[in-house]
């Protein structure tokens, strides 16, 4: 029996939530108005998973989460509306310790959220069985920690490290539940010169992923851009997959340049890490690949990134001890697919002495 805190400020958004999981069964539900309400609730009822919405009177759900997340830290599953406001809501919420979000459909007041409610259902089932692991956040100690990391990273290029002009490389990073955190942690510590592309696939809808991208934007020395069109790849930048569609690369005007697609079937995660890996090894060298893979649910992107480092690439799974998620990059190494298991504070670092080699 799963404990379900719901927290929305809308009595008709709780009746329907809280039927949803009363018609899959297994959940012992309580239900508060306000994030005010869910910081007591989350004490007095001691929940396993909470559902918290952003927008509410007397405190909003960000405000509580950093509450939820200070006196009683449990893994939490944001339900945000589908707008710009929202995914800057949700990403502030994941950056402050959130598991995992899902989207409204139709807005704040949702009468269509049963459309949502296999994804949700498995997503708090899976939020249930997260070890939260408290981190600071970067308004404090990560802040601080990314600046020292930077620091050291720059001292790193400074003695040991000359890039090389006309190598060839790209990294491919595969990603879902926990990403958009873990990601802000990788990404920032790379350099303006660092010489290989990097390709992004974070399971994310298409609403959020030009937010997650122009956010991403603001904290990193590389350019960071959604691919909605297509794009010749280049080093200098970050290409994030759009939601709500799948991303390859090929060989466009002599150029290999990243593809925006619709939705491949056969995948079930989307956009699709697996698919992405395919094209990368049907149109580069594997050898000048990188794959990394990080937290997240399931097995995407596991069989790709294995025949890459067969033929030669190099490959990084995120660590158990740091990842939100070990599915996917537990995937890989099950399948012996990983060159090196790393906690996600080091990823950067190696993806630096990677390329200087």
């Amino acid at each position: 029996m799963i404990k379900l805190l719901i927290v929305d400020d809308s009595a008709l958004m709780r009746r329907q939530l809280s039927q949803i999981f009363e018609e899959e069964g297994g959940f012992e539900i309580r239900q508060a108005r306000n994030g005010k309400e869910a910081v007591e609730e989350n004490k007095d009822f001691q929940p396993d998973v909470v559902t918290l919405d952003v927008n509410m009177p007397e405190m909003d759900g960000i405000t509580a989460l950093s509450h939820i997340m200070a006196e009683r830290p449990v893994p939490v599953v944001m339900v945000s509306s589908l707008t710009e406001k929202g995914a800057l809501a949700t990403f502030e919420a994941l950056n402050l310790g959130a598991v995992d979000y899902v989207a409204k459909p139709g807005g704040t007041i949702s009468l269509t959220i049963k459309e949502v409610s296999v994804e949700l259902i498995t997503k708090v089932r899976n939020a249930a069985k997260v070890k939260i692991k408290t981190k600071p956040t970067p308004t404090g100690g990560l802040a601080q920690r990314m600046r020292e990391d930077r620091e050291k990273v720059a001292a790193k290029e400074s003695s040991a490290i000359r890039w090389k002009d006309g190598k060839n490389g790209l990294v491919i990073i595969g990603v879902s539940t926990g990403g958009p955190r873990t990601l802000e942690e990788i990404l920032p510590l790379l350099p303006a010169n660092y010489p290989y592309p990097v390709l992004v696939v974070q399971h994310m809808p298409a609403a959020f992923t030009k937010s997650f991208a122009d956010r991403l934007n603001n904290s990193c020395h590389l350019e960071v851009v959604e691919v909605a069109a297509p794009r010749a790849i280049e080093p200098g930048f970050v290409y994030i997959a759009k939601g709500g569609a799948d991303m390859v690369v090929a060989m466009r005007a002599g150029k290999l340049t990243a593809l925006p697609k619709p939705e491949a079937k056969e995948f079930l995660w989307h956009p699709s890490v697996e698919l992405l890996g395919r094209s990368v090894l049907e149109n580069c060298n594997p050898a000048d690949v990188i794959g990394v893979m990080l937290t997240g649910m399931g097995y995407d992107g596991s069989d790709a990134f294995t025949e890459i480092k067969k033929r030669g690439g190099r490959t990084i799974a995120e660590a158990e001890s740091s990842a939100v998620v070990f599915g996917m990059p537990a995937e890989l190494i099950k399948k012996a697919g990983a060159s090196i298991v790393l906690d996600a504070s080091k990823i950067a670092t190696q993806l630096i002495i990677w390329a200087g080699k």
